[in-house]
């Protein structure tokens, strides 16, 4: 199959399936995986273990993944498609907006471990009364256990919806009559394969994470609040006029 072909099949798939069922997926891997984590635990393997490489290399650092990415990407395509500089740098503050979310929710998750949580000494679990939050309790060794939030849910979950939006500019610029030149197109093609990719990876992370860690209310809590980021964003705000707005449409009328 043809490079073409590749991006035809996936913007295909995000036309049909992925944009419009990737939320209640992500809600079903959840109570499911979560459910079964609980009835049927999975054997030991390379993915329960929290220092595998993708868990390390990516996971760790999906937003930074992410970004690195969707920067590019949306700043060529909706440059391309719009032919005014001013509209894809207004587009590249959605990747801005998304940041402060990763940002804030991240430190909200790490106040209520704290708020909740006690030291214990992690051979014998006996609470240690001298350590008072989780940053001293960690930072001599021993085990602090509050209510961790599932931040990889979190971040997971919007990962991966606010790509497929993102992506599904490509549904325009096949439209056009008009053509990107070939770096541009190599450049834009490159970066959409490159996405899809990661949303693959991101996926099967979450799934990971459904299974084998955290208890379900911080997997639920956790991916209500992506989903919720997402939601709130790409089909609330985004759609006002004071907003980074959305991905072009051809025909589309300039804000």
């Amino acid at each position: 199959m043809s490079v073409d072909g590749f991006v035809l099949l996936l913007n295909g798939l995000h036309r049909a399936w992925i944009r419009r069922c990737l939320a209640p997926l992500l809600v079903l891997i959840t109570l499911g995986g979560s459910l079964f984590k609980a009835s049927h635990p999975l054997a030991e393997s390379y993915f329960s273990n929290p220092r595998n490489a993708l868990n390390v290399y990516f996971v760790k650092f999906s937003w930074g993944w992410t970004l690195g990415l969707l920067l590019p990407f949306v700043f060529t395509s909706n440059y391309f498609l719009q032919k005014d500089v001013l509209f894809a740098v207004r587009r590249i503050i959605s990747c801005a907006v998304g940041t402060a979310i990763w940002f804030l929710s991240t430190r909200f998750f790490h106040i209520i471990e704290n708020f909740t949580g006690e030291c214990y000494e992690s051979q014998n679990m006996t609470v240690l009364q001298e350590f008072e939050n989780l940053y001293t309790c960690r930072n001599h060794g021993h085990l602090w256990l509050g209510f961790d939030i599932s931040g990889h849910a979190f971040l997971l979950s919007y990962c991966a919806l606010i790509i497929t939006e993102e992506v599904a500019v490509m549904n325009e610029l096949h439209k056009m009559e008009q053509k990107p030149g070939k770096a541009t197109a190599t450049i834009i093609k490159s970066l959409f394969i490159a996405l899809n990719a990661l949303l693959l990876l991101w996926v099967w992370m979450f799934f990971c994470t459904a299974v084998y860690f955290h208890d379900m209310p911080h997997k639920i809590i956790g991916v209500a609040f992506g989903i919720s980021a997402w939601y709130g964003t790409y089909r609330f705000w985004y759609k006002k006029r004071i907003s980074p707005g959305l991905p072009p449409e051809i025909g589309k009328k300039k804000e």
